[in-house]
């Protein structure tokens, strides 16, 4: 039988550890949830407790094991068109003013996990495009990032099974933008899948590879950092952001101490923020 104890001591060590690997802040009693996403690495690598994983990742610091523990520790569950106001506002406010631009729109989704955010953008943009041909004439492009790889991969696969699919999907967009494959997922189709590029980024790295964007969805990930990271974050991606560039955050998320960056917008969907010209 497997152990899924730790010390306080090993706990502190591995949340000190995670916290400078890729930002997140566990704080003091999330022992449930370092055991709930790493009891499986335990029996992968055949060990026979939690104590010894953790002194393992310690010890010795090999890359594989550093991923494979990131990416169990940073795996999120999502859903489509989460949270829905911002695509709301998306929809309804903010495509016309992208749409006329004369160069390409850029799109960020920052922390995308499995793809529904990235994906449900992109139908959005695909769905004003039909309404409005002669839209985006310069091109749409939108990146998407995560830290883990293993969820990068799915999300490029870009196949979902019934239970995923079903989770915020409107009927009408599945029918546009799915195939069915013979197994009985849902494969989003190539039309939708090229304007999504997907890159592995740590946001506590530099973005200046992933040039200016029009927009950045950072949403729901902000509240796993401290408080001194955060702001860093926020003030990377102002000077990622064109002139009024768009930052949608979470519906727990603020900007916080980084208001000298942004400007908040309400509408009647609910809130989002402008860049200021300084």
């Amino acid at each position: 039988m497997i152990d899924g104890e730790l010390s306080q001591a090993d706990y502190l060590k591995f949340t000190s550890f995670l916290e400078k690997q890729c930002g997140i802040v566990l704080g003091e009693n999330k022992l449930y949830l370092v055991r709930s996403r790493l009891m499986s690495v335990v029996r992968e690598l055949g060990l026979n407790s939690l104590t010894s994983l953790v002194q393992t990742l310690l010890s010795n610091g090999e890359p594989a094991l550093i991923t494979r523990v990131v990416d169990a520790m940073t795996t999120n569950e999502t859903l489509w068109f989460r949270d829905k106001y911002p695509f709301d506002i998306l929809q309804n406010e903010l495509l016309k003013e992208l749409a006329t631009s004369n160069r390409k729109v850029r799109i960020w989704s920052a922390a995308c996990s499995s793809g529904q955010e990235p994906y449900s953008i992109a139908m959005l943009i695909k769905e004003y495009q039909k309404k409005h041909p002669r839209s985006f004439s310069a091109g749409v492009e939108i990146i998407a990032t995560d830290l883990s790889s293993k969820i990068l991969a799915v999300a490029k696969e870009a196949k979902y099974d019934v239970l995923s699919i079903n989770r915020g999907l409107p009927e009408s967009l599945k029918n546009n933008y799915f195939n069915q494959t013979p197994d009985g997922l849902f494969e989003i189709k190539p039309e939708l899948k090229q304007l999504v590029k997907f890159r592995l980024l740590n946001l506590q790295d530099s973005y200046v590879g992933l040039g200016k964007f029009d927009m950045v969805f950072c949403r729901n990930v902000l509240i796993y950092f401290s408080q001194s990271n955060k702001q860093t974050i926020l003030q990377q991606i102002a000077a990622s952001l064109q002139s009024k560039g768009i930052l949608f955050l979470g519906a727990s998320e603020s900007i916080s101490d980084a208001v000298k960056y942004f400007a908040m917008n309400r509408s009647s969907n609910g809130l989002y923020y402008r860049k200021k010209d300084n």
